[in-house]
């Protein structure tokens, strides 16, 4: 990081609640009128020029002349835009069996890439792979790594965001893991460590969907059960940072175990590794995600009911939350739904079923997001950590 991304970011990060405001609605809303801008903020235009100032010194935020709206005269409409390239941010996503990482700008849109293999899960490792895929960052970035503010690293599990505590992750087999400290001492940079659907539906929130949705969630399928909330204007953590998690909703069969070790989960019946153990107890062999989906769609027994199975529980845990936190919006993701086909018909029955009143009208679309997807998440959230 150079001297001048060191003065833009402490800019950022020190600024008043007035000034932070004032950035995360440029960020979110570029290009963007000062009036437009005290009306989304609730701020006086007084104040509001104010707090656009210095980010306009800082080469932050550009402003040109004032003009007036189609030439009339009137108040002058001074349309304040984010200068991107201004800061650059890494985003990493922990995957069971690799890292994925991009390089964003400050809108979070990917200037670089990279992936690394994970050859072990401890988190000595886990930190290793990370500082070797953002050395590859650096050298694909060139002169523009001096622009480097920070990295975001999105972890599945119990992650505690403030002090950089995994307390619990049943993918990577960690419990109480300092990872966000642990790569803070390695790379020497300041590291926002996040619970990965929580990334994820940061991102949405400020760059995506939920820029223009009042509430939303999002639930991701695949070797977890995911789920963001999104209401009010903010992404929901909760006291511990565990809002939202359907995937440990006691909703299954209690003899069921989930890879969390406790019983009833509904990861236990919905998840890829609990439908590839259904298929595959059935036929006796080995049966990956891949081979079940084909053999459901050839109309094996088996197969069909592993898939039915999953998509009732994952119907009644959206059911669940939309009845507790009413959001008008349900964003399913993950790499399952390259197969959601599969899942469709019986999913949305079963929500029907379990919807109470006004919550069965919320919307269920789906979003495919790719790992790289997952990583922009990931720096989109030390984004919203500098700038809140």
């Amino acid at each position: 990081m150079n001297d001048e991304t060191a003065a833009r970011a402490s800019l950022i990060s020190s600024a008043s609640d007035a000034g932070s405001k004032v950035f995360a609605t440029i960020l979110t809303r570029s290009p963007i009128s000062r009036i437009d801008i005290a009306r989304h903020t609730g701020l006086s235009q007084a104040a509001v020029t104010k707090a656009v100032s210095p980010l306009v010194a800082a080469g932050l935020v550009d402003a040109p002349p004032a003009a007036h709206r189609d030439g009339n005269p009137g108040r002058p409409v001074a349309p304040v835009s984010i200068i991107p390239d201004a800061i650059v941010m890494l985003g990493v996503k922990v995957n069971v069996d690799e890292v994925v990482a991009v390089a964003t700008d400050l809108a979070t849109a990917v200037i670089a890439g990279a992936r690394r293999a994970l050859a072990a899960h401890d988190p000595e490792s886990v930190v290793e792979a990370i500082a070797a895929v953002v050395a590859d960052l650096e050298r694909e970035l060139g002169p523009k790594a001096s622009a480097i503010a920070g990295l975001g690293v999105s972890v599945s599990g119990d992650v505690d965001a403030e002090s950089g505590v995994v307390r619990e992750s049943a993918i990577m087999g960690w419990s109480e893991e300092p990872l966000g400290g642990m790569l803070q001492q390695r790379l020497g940079r300041p590291v926002t460590l996040e619970n990965d659907v929580h990334a994820l539906t940061v991102g949405e929130h400020w760059f995506g969907v939920g820029l223009g949705t009042a509430s939303f969630a999002i639930v991701t399928i695949g070797r977890g059960i995911g789920s963001g909330l999104h209401l009010n204007g903010q992404v929901v953590s909760g006291a511990y940072g565990v809002a939202g998690e359907i995937g440990h909703l006691p909703l299954a069969d209690p003899a069921r175990v989930c890879s969390c070790g406790r019983l009833g989960c509904v990861e236990a019946v919905a998840s890829t590794s609990a439908i590839e153990a259904a298929v595959s107890a059935a036929h006796g062999r080995e049966i990956g995600i891949d081979e079940a989906a084909r053999l459901s769609h050839e109309g094996d027994p088996a197969a069909r009911d592993a898939f039915r199975e999953a998509a009732v529980i994952i119907g009644t845990a959206i059911a669940t939350l939309v009845n507790l936190a009413g959001p008008e919006l349900v964003i399913i993701g993950g790499e399952g739904v390259s197969n959601f086909d599969l899942f469709d018909r019986n999913l949305r029955e079963s929500f029907e079923a379990h919807a109470f009143g006004a919550a069965a009208r919320c919307r269920i679309v789906t979003r495919p997001h790719t790992f790289q997807d997952w990583a922009r998440g990931a720096a989109a959230a030390a984004i919203q950590s500098l700038v809140q």
